[in-house]
């Protein structure tokens, strides 16, 4: 996991910029340029995110998964996945949401013997999976500004292509702050910190400072603390660090280098410019900038992520309404690292980039449509571009 830091050392040798060292950095390596101590605190991060957890650490009762990479492996540690969570509620007969006592995330797993099993009850008829997201850059998302997600948002349609971005609008759970969301299929998160807390509790059960009680859809909370045999909140500050969990988690996630974009072919390049041709880049922003930072890693740089970050209903939506986020809104995934990334989209239906273009449709009916109007070999440059991303 070093190979960065040597690269840079060789460079510097070498004379080189760190713009041209950029190709050593591999999926599931740390940002370039980034400080020993800043690679410590990455390291640490990386080994509590492989950490396998027992019910004594506080795992359960109710959990999809004993560690972050269980989930977030591919093509490395902090990647996507394909273990798909489960999402569950109620649709009235108006057509409202409403999310069942317990929360709507439905656990696979629980603590064997200890009766806390995840139950979806007879009034459960929205049923939705969704995928894990890949980590990868995240620490570059979280230094986007919110006024630089803001500005892009058009939720009236005021410019008449069709498209309704909106930014969801999220509590800082550390400082009750309304925030710009920005992680998770639902923008429910605007902090690394908030959204590793989340994951701590709700995909392993650990209890933590942010999020300190149990949830289990379908267990009452008085059974829950019957099942629970660890004193809440679970996470503790190491002794001899000072970091509880989430912090080693955050730390790993905000040091976390992006996929490097393949060598641009001629064929790829004709394909981006179709790309934003036809209207894939109106929700696809190629880059979006980090502000001012006093660490220079993260001081005004772009962030080539593919996505503006916003709300949008293109027709995917997955039935369930959460934070900001109404039932069929899903935050614009970001396409960098889209070559290593199978199956796509939020609930992993989509096989192919061209099946899940096929898949698009109300604010993204006219990109969808266009695309199938290009000639069978601009499609296959436009597909030859998101290949090499």
């Amino acid at each position: 996991m070093r190979r960065p830091l040597l690269a840079l050392g060789l460079a510097a040798v070498a004379g080189l910029s760190l713009s041209q060292t950029a190709r050593f950095v591999l999926p599931g390596d740390p940002l370039a340029g980034i400080t020993p101590s800043e690679f410590e605190l990455f390291r640490l991060g990386r080994e509590d995110f492989l950490e396998v957890e027992e019910p004594e650490d506080g795992l359960g009762p109710a959990f999809n998964g004993r560690s972050c990479a269980e989930c977030h492996n591919v093509p490395a540690v902090g990647g996507g996945g394909r273990v798909a969570e489960v999402r569950a509620g109620i649709r009235d007969a108006h057509g409202s949401f409403r999310e069942p006592e317990g929360g709507s995330l439905l656990h696979l797993f629980s603590i064997p013997d200890h009766g806390c099993q995840a139950e979806a009850g007879p009034e459960i008829n929205v049923i939705a999976r969704r995928i894990p997201i890949p980590l990868f850059g995240a620490g570059l998302v979280e230094a986007i500004p919110d006024e630089a997600i803001l500005a892009r948002e058009d939720p009236e349609d005021a410019d008449g292509d069709g498209i309704r971005g909106r930014a969801a609008r999220v509590p800082d759970p550390v400082t009750g702050a309304m925030r710009i969301g920005r992680f998770g299929w639902k923008a429910q998160h605007a902090t690394l910190l908030a959204f590793a807390a989340d994951a701590y509790r709700n995909e392993m059960g650990i209890t933590n400072d942010l999020f300190r009680e149990e949830v289990a859809l379908g267990v009452s909370r008085e059974r829950l603390r019957l099942c629970d045999p660890v004193k809440d909140p679970e996470d503790v500050r190491d002794r001899r660090t000072g970091l509880r969990g989430i912090d080693n988690f955050e730390n790993f996630m905000r040091f976390l280098a992006p996929v490097e974009r393949a060598p641009v072919t001629p064929p790829a390049e004709r394909g981006e410019a179709l790309f934003s041709a036809i209207g894939c880049a109106r929700c696809h922003v190629p880059a979006l900038m980090t502000g001012p930072s006093s660490n220079p890693v993260f001081d005004r740089r772009p962030v080539r992520l593919y996505s503006d970050l916003l709300l949008h209903d293109i027709g995917t939506g997955d039935g369930i309404a959460q934070a900001d986020a109404g039932p069929q809104e899903i935050r614009t995934p970001a396409l960098w690292g889209l070559r290593f990334r199978r199956p796509l989209l939020h609930d992993g239906s989509a096989a192919t980039p061209e099946e899940a273009i096929r898949r698009h449709d109300n604010e993204a009916a006219r990109a969808r449509q266009a695309f199938f109007e290009l000639s069978q070999h601009d499609r296959d440059a436009l597909l030859a571009f998101l290949q090499s991303l």
